[in-house]
């Protein structure tokens, strides 16, 4: 069998591979790109180590910061959006091998677990199983298994009423209208959406809409946007007002996120798109 080293996504045969762990560096873009909807044999786990990735999936969206990724088990339909500075790894997980999630999430990665992608991605991905490559791929999945999950994640309900709701504050981030405008908006009542929302995100509307917002600040600072123009971009009147919310949701300030956070990676400093396409 050919050697497989780091390639195009297209070209990279990875769901054909038995290998436990097999890893794929992406070239970092010049300008934003989205993937279209797709799914895999094998588990994914989407891996930022500059700028950042927002992956959506049927019922959510989640943010994957520098340092962390998005695991993905196999079967699971998404796509992945990554902004314009991003530096992306893919690790591909065979199905069993591991004791990771069965759904979706956002983990935070360990210095060694980063260092460990990286090579792995260096390495031809066909490795035989006794191998020292075979032995590191172990090594890494038993040290995945114990990383911690993060709250960076905006479930997406599955009603019409809602996802035009989504729609709508995914193309302007910024939109303050009260619950009782949304209602109307999607002809209901107050009471009868506010229901629906806990129903169908287990969150109040003003706590699902923060979420939004935290999802969206995430992925503007990941990309190099200031904290002033980040706040400006959600529609809120002064820095110190977005920073609060910022630190109540996440338990400290943006800066001082970034920092925790930052990976030795360039920052572009183009200004973030759309957090993500909503599902119809």
């Amino acid at each position: 069998m050919a050697e497989i080293h780091p390639l195009h996504v297209d070209q990279f045969e990875y769901d054909t591979l038995v290998q436990p762990a097999v890893a794929l560096r992406l070239e970092t873009q010049r300008n934003d790109s989205e993937s279209a909807v797709h799914k895999h044999r094998k588990g994914q786990l989407v891996v930022a180590y500059g700028g950042g990735i927002v992956c959506t999936g049927e019922d959510g969206v989640w943010m994957v910061p520098s340092g962390f990724g998005v695991w993905i088990p196999g079967g699971v339909a998404h796509s992945n959006r990554v902004t314009a500075n991003g530096q992306v790894c893919f690790l591909f997980v065979e199905p069993g091998v591991a004791l990771l999630p069965d759904h979706c999430c956002t983990l935070a990665l360990s210095p060694l677990i980063l260092e460990l992608i990286l090579h792995l991605s260096d390495q031809a991905q066909n490795y035989p199983p006794h191998s020292r490559t075979a032995r590191l791929a172990n090594v890494l999945l038993e040290e995945l298994e114990l990383a911690p999950t993060e709250q960076l994640y905006l479930p997406l309900p599955a009603s019409t009423a809602l996802r035009t709701i989504a729609r709508a504050l995914a193309q302007d981030p910024a939109n303050r209208a009260t619950m009782a405008s949304w209602a109307h908006h999607v002809a209901m009542s107050e009471r009868s959406l506010s229901r629906l929302v806990k129903g169908e995100t287990g969150l109040t509307f003003g706590q699902w809409r923060k979420q939004w917002q935290i999802i969206v600040a995430l992925q503007s600072l990941a990309e190099g946007l200031s904290v002033q123009r980040t706040a400006e971009a959600l529609g809120y009147e002064s820095v110190s007002s977005f920073i609060s919310m910022f630190r109540k949701t996440l338990g400290t300030s943006p800066a001082r996120y970034l920092r925790n956070t930052a990976l030795p990676a360039k920052n572009s400093g183009h200004r973030a798109s759309a957090v993500a396409s909503v599902p119809r």
